[in-house]
């Protein structure tokens, strides 16, 4: 959780208040909280922490009473060496494979499957988080007899109505809405045609300026399109801001190359609004038929693919398929759903 913001760390701390949460209300043992003297916090009912300090390569006393851990995160490290702790059982979430899908060199796929290939093999139960996954898993990594499960991730329920600072920058007309990263995966540049066709639209990319560089790219084409004036590439905003956005938006556009989830396609959702994604990796399975998936990236597939979806989410029937869609995805079903794999392996 070393980056705010980020999908991971959303991820991680949900799951954690959920499941710590659930143990509350069926009065059963809390998991038990590590933290440095010079922290006072209470053990009860805040979740588990655990922060971690250099003499732990050495000496790792939290995993003298611990049955499972759990590694969250496909690229980072799995701490137990479990020569010294065989009693302890590891669950691994996957969240992607994405490396596979956004065009790079062979070496580099070759050592990031290398890597999680590593912490397959230490793990006792895999967890992935869409079907897609899952696939791709068992396509590139040998997984062997360990039970592979899918657990899709929750979200959580946005407030109806916020209020945003005042210095947030509130359009005078309608406008598109994109959240994500701005670099290559996230493909936010094949929108700008969208953008010169639709000249009563704004759009408005928020997010980290990954990648200075595609960002500079974008802007050179925007100008090139005479579409500059109408793009707004804010950068990272408060919670409350991109809760606004959503509520105000006429659309969310989200034509990413590769996602192991796609959690603000259902953020969107949750307030009617029409989502417009890429058919790629797993934004079908979490969009599901209430989403609108352009053909191709091409400006008239596309702009064809925008009308006929905004015109078709008019309907009363439609709406009511975008809400129902975003209720799939429940953190407290979620973290149901991972306690029982925990409590399968714990002994």
């Amino acid at each position: 959780m070393k980056f705010p913001h980020s999908g991971l760390y959303y991820y991680c701390q949900n799951l954690s208040d959920h499941i710590n949460k659930l143990l509350v209300e069926t009065d059963q043992p809390l998991m038990r909280m590590y933290l440095p003297p010079r922290k006072k916090l209470s053990l009860h009912p805040k979740p588990y922490h655990l922060i971690e300090q250099k003499w732990h390569k050495l000496i790792q006393p939290f995993l003298l009473k611990c049955r499972v851990w759990h590694a969250p995160f496909q690229s980072g490290r799995i701490l137990p060496d479990k020569n010294r702790f065989p009693h302890l059982k590891v669950v691994l979430t996957i969240h992607d494979l994405n490396v596979l899908h956004e065009g790079k060199p062979d070496d580099v796929q070759q050592k990031s499957l290398a890597h999680t290939q590593s912490l397959i093999d230490q793990s006792d139960v895999i967890i992935c988080i869409s079907e897609f996954t899952k696939n791709d898993v068992l396509t590139h990594c040998t997984v062997g007899d360990k039970p592979i499960y899918v657990i899709h991730n929750g979200v959580n329920k946005l407030p109806g109505s916020i209020e945003a600072e005042e210095s947030l920058y509130k359009p005078n007309r309608e406008f598109m809405l994109g959240i994500g990263y701005l670099n290559k995966k996230k493909n936010f540049h094949v929108l700008l045609p969208l953008l010169q066709l639709n000249p009563e639209l704004e759009l408005i990319v928020i997010g980290c300026h990954d990648d200075p560089d595609y960002v500079a790219t974008m802007w050179q084409q925007a100008q090139q399109l005479g579409v500059a004036d109408r793009l707004r590439l804010p950068g990272m905003v408060s919670e409350a801001a991109k809760i606004w956005y959503l509520q105000h938006c006429k659309a969310l556009v989200h034509p990413s190359l590769a996602e192991g989830f796609g959690l603000t396609v259902i953020e969107a959702m949750q307030f009617g609004k029409p989502v417009f994604l890429s058919p790629l990796t797993s934004l079908p399975e979490v969009g599901g038929d209430a989403a609108f998936y352009f053909p191709s990236f091409d400006a008239e597939a596309m702009q064809e693919t925008f009308l006929q979806g905004l015109k078709a989410a008019t309907c009363p029937k439609h709406q009511e398929a975008i809400l129902k869609n975003a209720a799939r995805f429940d953190w407290e079903k979620t973290a149901q759903q991972y306690l029982s794999v925990y409590q399968s392996i714990a002994g």
